[in-house]
This record gives C-alpha cells, structure tokens and sequence, in this order.
C-alpha cells in the first residue's frame, strides 16, 4: 500500500505516535470541508499533524494555508517547521508580522499609507515625464525631417510636461517614503529569490530590506500573492478589516484560505479583545480642542454631542467610584460598574440628561460628517509636506464611538463599561467607556464560514462541544491525544487541602496547612518548582510565608537579599541569585525537616516576568511563586531540570466582577436550549477557562521523552471527596482523571521522595522527611 499524498510535506523520517493517524484525520475532515478540533498533548506533534495534510490539500485544490499563534515561542516553531518542511518539499512560505514592527522610518499606520499613496504618485508622475520626454524628442525629430504634424504635435507634448513639472514641484515638497521609492523605481527582482529560497522571518526581511534601503514591508506584501504557506498573528485573522486586506494581499478568495490556529483554546479571549471598542477621556478632550478650533457650521452639533458625552463620562465614574476611592486608583484599568437591569446604563442616562442639542442621531451624524472632513484635511497636509506627521482627527473617533455606544450598547452580547486609571505623569484620574463583546462568535463565526476550512489545535482545547458553541463552529471532526511520554515519568497527586474558597484563604489554618505542603514539595523538588496562585495576592502571601518562616522552616533567600542554605545532598555551599554568599550552616538534616527551601521568587502583576523566568532557568533550586492568570501557565516551556514539580494552589477560578458576570449571563442566554448543560453561563464563562488555564499549568513540566516531574494540585475539589457542585475533577478529560492519585498533604513529601528517588534525581543523599 502506497503512502499518503501528503507525507511528502512530512519533514522528518517517522512520525511520533498517533501523529500518522492524526494526519490522516485531519486530511479527511479536509477533504469534506470540515473544521477540526485537535487537542494534543506536548510529544504528539499537532503542528506537523496539520499543517502537513493542509499543505497537501492546498497545494491539491490551489490554496493557501494560513498558520497563526499569539504565542511568540510558536511563531519561531512554525520557522522551523517550515523550514524542514522546504527542504524535503519545496514551498513557497511568507511570516509575516504588523508594519509597526517592520517600518524603517517609524511611523504609525495612516502616515504610513499617506506615504505610500504620494510615494506611488510621485513615481507615477515621473514615469508618466520620461514617458513624454521620450515622445517629445521623437516628435523634434520628425519635425526636423520636415513632418509638420510632429511640429504641432510636440507643442502639445511640450504643454503636458509643463504641467507634469508644476505637479512634481509639488509633490517635491510634500512628504515620501525614500524606502519604498526604492522599492518602485528598482529592481527587486533579486529580493523575491532570496526570499524563497528559505522560510525568511520579519527579521531577516528587515535587516536585508535596511542594507538596501528597500521597504521590506511592503516587498512581503507583494510576495504574498498565492503562496502556500503563510505565518502570522492572531489579529491578522481576528479583526475583519485587517483580515480583508489580509487576504486580498495573498490574493485569495476565503473560500480559498485554510486557517490553522494554535493554542486555540486562546482564540475565545482575542476574539473578544478585538471586537471591544473603547473611547478615552483623553481623546474627547482633544476632539473637543480640535471642534473649538474650526468655524465649520457642523462644529455646534458636534461640541453638542462629544461635550455632552465627555461630561457625562466624568461625572458617571466620579459617581461610581464614590467617597475616598478615587485616592486608590492606580495605573491599571480599573472597572466601574454602570448596568442596570431594568433600563439603559448610568453614563447613557448622564449622556440624555447632558445632551441639549437638536436631535443626539441627526447631530451624532454631522459630527461624523465633520471629523471626516478634518481627517481628510489632515491627510492632505501631511501629504503636501505642510506638516511632518499625520494627525488623526479626535472628533472623528469620538462621533463614531459615541453613534456606536447608542445604537449597539442594548444590542445581545454587548456589556457597556466605565473604566478608570490614574495617569502616572501627572498623577491624574481618567476614564474612557468601553463597549465590551461579551459573545465572540461576533467575530469568530464570520471568519469559519467564510474560509475553505479551519484546523483548531491546542494541548487544552476540550471539552470540544463547549469551543464549537462559544467559536460558532457548525460541521466539525474532532480528535484528542493524550501525553505520550512514558507514565513513569510523571505523577500527579490531588491533594487534600482545605479548599481555598475565598472567604477561607485568610483562615490560618488553612494557610497552614497550604504553607506546609509548600514547603515539604519545595524542599523534596531535586530541581526547581514552579508554585501557581488563584491571584498574584496569594503567591505573595505564601511566598512571604515561606520567605519568614512561618510554618516552621528557616527564613529562605528572596531575590538575592539574604543568604540561602544549601539543600540537602549539596556541597555545602551555594550562591545566591545575585552571586553572592556562603552557606553558614551546612547541609545536614535535622529532625524537625528545617531546610533550605533555595531561592524564592515572586512574580507580580508589573514584575518583569521574562527575566524571572531567566533566573529560574539558570538556577537549579529556585521556586517561582506567580498567578495562573499571568503570563507563565502557558506558551513557556521549563524544561528538565529548569521545573522539577509543578504545583497548583486552589482552583483559580478568575476575579467574578461585573464584566465576568455580564459573560455569564450572555452564555446562559445563547446556550441556554442547544448546550445540554444545566449552567451554561457558569460552565463556559467561568469552569471551563480556569480547568484549561489549570491544565496548561500542569504542562509546563514533562516537556519531553525523558523529563520526568511531578504535578500538584492543592484542593480538596480535585479529589474523590464529596464536594458536591464544587467538585471540578469531573472536569478533566478521562485519561488525565485516571491519573489523579489522592493524597493527604502530609504525605506528599513521602510520594515526592520516592519518585524523585525512583527516578535518581537526587545530587547526593535525599532530604531526610
């Protein structure tokens, strides 16, 4: 029996287990048009396994494949994968990323496109006088030869170049890109070779583009056109104008496009991120500045409209935040609830009771009108030179926003909010309204039905019914592949804590209780451990706990401040984070079990996290105390020993604020017939999410064939025990519940030992329990 067409896109000798089978799945979904759903653990290699039967499919049917991540590791992966993948096949394959990350002379989008249209124009114009020229001195000979047409036709000529000259004077003076110039009056021929002679990343594009002083932007851009392969960002699929430029620069119809998404279990999030519109107090400010300054007769409309809204944005969230708040706010967003059940939401009735004008559509559409008018005198100055970079119009965005905030904030899925933040240079408070989407498939299912197909594909994706409903996927095959590593290589223990509820966390006991298992997996860990929180507050409050001693331990190092003890089974000595410090007390056990827990870090919500993780990697004792929620539960790989254990406190379900609840509530309305489950808003908003970003965490260990670690989870809710609706082990895919072995927390140092022991990870003696 012959192999499958499609294996002679599959870079490497043999697939990994299952990953054949896999491939064959999705080339069948593909051929009848179906979207896949495809969970994998780390080993199965889901990306070759879609990204080698859609390459063959494309290539079969004359499309294009287009792979996209939000994860920047990924992005590199895909590199590579294309990279193999050319060398046993050749194709042709684009990665592409956002112009701000690739522009040569640093200007945003619009100074950009204005550029680009007087650059093209220039070039065009000259083209057009040496086309003349050449005519004209064509007509001189004639006339010479005695032709008295040509005569009469070369002062006509002559005319036309007069005029061609005014026309370049001016376009002169106005404003160019010199790079992309370069780009339309050389050949560059040579860069489209270079290009695909191998799978160029946006870096190398730049740096070959800046050598040459080409723009290698818009050069990918015109490489684009029919490829088999491209690589990109989310939001060059989730947000729908991008998405049309997108796939008219490929060249494709949809219908002729194959998406494939990693870490799609992610795409719920963006999808909603991109639909969300905002409208800050800052930009009000300047549309009302922009309106004082104009004798337009549309301008009294407009002040009629953004000051009404402006004023009651202020007054709404000086309002809601209420007496002695306001000192709190700090740099981040902050909500402030405005819903109401029964009737529109407090910064909309501020608006009516504001608004003194003639109409709020009649004159909400002049200011439009006008903001238009001034965007486009904007335009032409930066055009013509007379300004040196392009001014967006402040009246502009706030008309459109505030028409949108009328007509869509009572729309289904739409959640409208007040947010305020401090401004850290002036130490002011400010607010901006924001129209939150609460239902992505607003942007999602527009997207699925209009390409040929989509492959979906992350290590956390199920339950696969929940991501059809939230995405709107309709035709759909799934499949899932467990861990393929060896079981011997890994444990998990469900361990019988308190549950962390909210309002027990402060009970000290519990956190007793907490703060031991902590302790006891830490101190057995041959390796580093990575300790995940409901919230970056509780890492802190354990971390601080383990940091002082509290439970019983000596007073561990922190961030190269205090001198660490060596773990047991060590030298003796040891350096500290920063280097430093000679370990004074030895590394002999005592009977209590006090010793060294290594180095403790905290990661924060403004902590830099990439050099955290740094220090982690480069030690081999360290403990990294962080939320499930940052950035670190997942699209970061610990391998080997960079985490031994990873361990995770609580269920951490997300902060239930309005926002959330408004999500809840927009669930349980659209799935509340079709999903069979008894709380949908409950079970899609709120379990689902925090069961996946809790498994995600889970992963980062056991990152390959021969690592080997142990998992944690620290909650009574995860085990066997009888906690009613409270109960999410249920939650968990079949195979990674029979993995679950329950254990009282005391005992979890004795399980650590002999796996670690079993497994001779150990430098030296173990530590004594």
């Amino acid at each position: 029996m012959s192999d499958p067409a499609y294996l002679r896109f599959f870079p490497y000798e043999e697939p990994y287990p299952n990953q054949r089978e896999a491939m064959d799945r999705v080339a069948n979904a593909l051929s009848r048009g179906q979207d896949v759903l495809f969970e994998g653990a780390p080993g199965t290699g889901k990306t070759l396994s879609a990204l080698v039967p859609a390459l063959e499919h494309a290539r079969e049917h004359d499309r294009t494949v287009v792979i996209t991540t939000n994860v920047h590791q990924q992005m590199r992966q895909f590199v590579e994968d294309a990279r193999a993948i050319t060398r046993t096949e050749p194709i042709r394959a684009v990665v592409f990323k956002g112009k701000s990350s690739m522009c040569h002379i640093d200007v945003d989008y619009q100074e950009c496109q204005t550029l680009r249209d007087t650059t093209r124009s220039l070039v065009e114009t000259e083209s057009d006088k040496g086309e003349l020229e050449r005519r004209q001195r064509e007509l001189l000979a004639e006339s010479r030869d005695g032709d008295a047409s040509a005569a009469q036709a070369r002062e006509a000529v002559m005319e036309e170049l007069d005029e061609l000259e005014d026309e370049l004077a001016e376009i002169d003076a106005a404003n160019v890109c010199d790079h992309y110039y370069n780009n339309l009056t050389r050949d560059t021929d040579a860069f489209f070779e270079w290009l695909f002679e191998d799978v160029r990343t946006p870096e190398d594009v730049y740096e070959y583009a800046e050598q040459r002083e080409l723009c290698g932007y818009e050069l990918l851009k015109e490489g684009m056109e029919g490829v088999d392969l491209v690589v990109c960002n989310y939001h060059h699929l989730l947000d729908p104008t991008i998405r049309e430029q997108f796939f008219r620069w490929i060249d494709r119809d949809p219908s002729d496009i194959i998406t494939v998404f990693d870490e799609a279990h992610n795409v719920e999030d963006a999808a909603r991120e991109h639909a969300t519109r905002t409208l800050t107090e800052n930009t009000l400010e300047s549309a009302l500045e922009e309106i004082d300054g104009t004798d337009d007769s549309r301008a009294e409309a407009a002040e009629n409209v953004v000051s009404a809204f402006h004023e009651a944005l202020v007054e709404t969230y000086d309002a809601g935040l209420g007496f002695g708040a306001r000192e709190s706010v700090g740099d981040r967003w902050e909500d402030v609830s405005i819903a109401n059940e029964d009737r529109r939401d407090d910064l909309t009735l501020a608006f009516l009771d504001r608004y003194e004008g003639r109409g709020i559509d009649v004159e909400t559409d002049l200011a439009v009108q006008l903001g238009r008018s001034l965007d486009e005198e904007y335009e032409r100055q930066y055009r013509e030179g007379e300004t040196t970079s392009r001014k967006e119009s402040g009246t502009l965005q706030a008309a459109r926003f505030i028409s949108t905030w009328m007509d869509e904030g009572v729309e289904f899925g739409q959640y409208p909010v007040v947010a305020v933040r401090r401004n850290e240079a002036t130490d002011e408070v400010y607010g901006r309204a924001e129209l939150y989407t609460c239902i992505p498939q607003a942007v999602t299912s527009e997207l699925f039905e209009e390409v040929a197909a989509s492959v979906l594909m992350s290590a956390t994706l199920r339950p696969f019914d929940v991501t059809a409903d939230v995405l709107g996927l309709e035709d759909v095959a799934s499949l899932a592949y467990e861990l393929a590593y060896p079981e011997s290589n890994r444990i998990t223990y469900a361990v019988d804590t308190p549950p962390l509820f909210a309002s027990d966390r402060s009970d000290p006991d519990v956190q007793e209780t907490v703060g031991e298992l902590l302790r006891d997996a830490i101190r057995f860990t041959p390796g580093n451990t990575l300790v995940f929180f409901p919230s970056y507050a509780e890492a802190e409050r354990y971390h601080e706990r383990l940091r002082s001693g509290i439970d019983g331990g000596p007073a561990a190092h922190i961030d190269g401040r205090e001198a660490r003890e060596g773990r047991s089974g060590s030298t003796g000595t040891g350096a500290s984070a920063t280097g430093a410090g000679a370990n004074p007390t030895g590394t002999g056990a005592s009977a209590t079990g006090a010793e060294s827990l290594g180095t403790l870090l905290l990661d924060g919500s403004s902590a830099e996290t990439e050099d955290l993780r740094r220090r982690l990697v480069e030690s081999d004792d360290c403990a990294l105390f962080t939320s499930l929620w940052g950035t670190l539960a997942e699209g970061v790989s610990f391998d080997d020993d960079a985490a031994r254990t990873v361990i995770v406190v609580g269920v951490p379900y997300p902060h239930l604020s309005d926002r959330m609840e408004a999500v809840q509530a927009a669930y349980d309305r659209a799935f509340a017939d079709g999903s069979g489950t008894r709380d949908p808003g409950w079970t899609y908003a709120v379990e689902v999410p925090t069961i996946r970003k809790t498994r995600q965490a889970l992963g980062r260990v056991i990152r390959g064939p021969d690592d080997f670690g142990v998992r944690i989870l620290a909650d009574r809710r995860y085990t066997d025990a009888d906690m009613g609706k409270y109960s999410v082990r249920d939650r968990f895919p079949p195979e990674e519940r029979s993995e679950l072995i329950d254990i009282a927390p005391e005992k979890v140092k004795f399980g650590a030992l002999n796996f670690f022991t079993d497994h001779d990870a150990y430098d030296g003696d173990p530590p004594s329990p």
